[in-house]
């Protein structure tokens, strides 16, 4: 396994600044009974190189099943990703970065204006992959995924996605793929990062917005689900150093979200919620805030009408603990909280500026994506 010096990944969802609040309403989401698993086909070997390949009857094929996802998010602001369409009723492959925190979700399929809502039937954080169901729609053309497993260094590859967000017909690029089993750690604005394994590397050039479209070969099937691209210290609007999450890894997190199977990550339908922004807490800003705790999550915010906020928790009070467990920093209290679904009652253990220690029971509602 390749791992990447120097250079750090950024998902390349596009985020849309916006002035004001999301509103709170998350997307919805269900948890539909088990199915039976997508299975992917032999990878036919694309002919020649990258010059040679038929890009235009490549976009043809393939365009029909690329959605744009756009979403609201709870803590307010808009953003614009990619996807892909798996089976004829709407159910869509797209990166976790694309919908993480996302209060409702809308997808604009092929060849419409008109959206459609659609919400989180299930998402594996760490592996950056996320399926999500399209309501109300029917006879979908669908794409093919291959098996990613023959995929080989030097094979022509075209690129699909939304690219800067900007709606219609997908960007189309095309290029080779230029490493395998790459490793990266990669990040999207002031998200926590994530450690990917097993990336494909690509030189097809790609840009914010293309997260969770296709990487096709020359024969027009899937290899590779769009996922970030190279930096060197700067955000850039596009780079030829992509990466993207090979098929067969796409493929297996969906089965596992499509058969109910909570193992390894996969997390089924929206997670439960207390409506806290928290970052992590450390001994220099414990003094400067005069808190008596030097780690957990110190809350930067409350939703309004949120379980914390009617629980008394306040901006820079630190959570401590969920269910006397000890959360030492934000990033370990989403995953404790992310354990529970909404209607469940959890203990919440928390500091305030005044030194007091309160501990409160909460009825967990739905939250954005996780």
């Amino acid at each position: 396994m390749a791992a990447l010096a120097l250079l750090g990944g950024v998902g390349i969802g596009w985020g849309v600044a916006r002035i004001g609040h999301a509103a709170a309403t998350p997307a919805r989401s269900t948890v539909a009974q088990a199915q039976s698993p997508i299975q992917s086909v032999p990878q036919i070997n694309g002919s020649g190189s990258a010059n040679s390949i038929n890009v235009q009857a490549i976009a043809n094929q393939v365009s029909p099943t690329v959605v744009d996802v756009n979403t609201v998010m709870a803590a307010g602001g808009q953003a614009a990703g990619t996807g892909m369409v798996l089976t004829s009723t709407g159910e869509v492959l797209t990166n976790n970065h694309v919908v993480h925190g996302a209060s409702s979700i809308q997808v604009t399929l092929a060849g419409q204006t008109t959206t459609h809502s659609a919400h989180v039937i299930g998402v594996n954080v760490s592996a950056d992959v996320a399926l999500i169901q399209v309501d109300g729609v029917s006879g979908l053309p669908t794409v093919t995924l291959a098996n990613s497993s023959t995929l080989t260094v030097g094979e022509a590859v075209v690129a699909l996605g939304n690219a800067l967000g900007q709606g219609g017909a997908p960007s189309v690029t095309q290029g080779q793929v230029t490493a395998l089993d790459q490793s990266i750690t990669a990040g999207t604005g002031g998200a926590n990062p994530e450690q990917l394994t097993g990336l494909i590397q690509t030189d097809a050039s790609i840009s914010p917005g293309d997260s969770g479209g296709p990487l096709v070969n020359a024969s027009g099937q899937v290899v590779g689900m769009i996922t970030a691209g190279a930096t060197q210290g700067r955000r850039q609007t596009s780079t030829t150093v992509g990466f993207a999450i090979a098929s067969n890894s796409a493929l297996a997190v969906v089965n596992q979200i499509r058969a109910g199977d909570t193992s390894s990550g996969v997390l089924i339908g929206l997670p439960g919620y207390i409506g806290v922004q928290v970052r992590n807490l450390d001994s220099a800003t414990a003094a400067q805030l005069g808190l008596s705790a030097t780690s957990g999550a110190l809350v930067m915010g409350t939703v309004p009408g949120s379980p914390a906020e009617l629980a008394g928790l306040s901006r820079y009070a630190v959570i401590t603990a969920i269910n006397g467990n000890s959360i030492a920093s934000a990033d370990a209290l989403g995953p404790a909280i992310q354990a529970f679904k909404p209607g469940q009652r959890i203990q919440v253990t928390w500091v305030d500026q005044n030194g007091g220690t309160h501990t409160a029971t909460l009825t967990l509602v739905p939250g954005p994506a996780a």
